[in-house]
């Protein structure tokens, strides 16, 4: 998904999509009003090549 959206500080996070640990596909919405949501950005830590 790509978008041209700018998220300033302060902003709520747009709904997206990703894969987890073993395939399974997470939205970001299902989390909302439920639990604490850490997002970690890696480039290319723990990913092949």
């Amino acid at each position: 998904m790509t978008t041209d959206t700018e998220v300033k500080v302060g902003d709520a996070a747009p709904d997206f999509k990703l894969k987890g640990i073993g395939g399974t596909e997470y939205t970001l919405g299902e989390f909302k009003g439920k639990k604490n949501v850490v997002l970690l950005f890696y480039v290319l830590d723990w990913t092949p090549g």
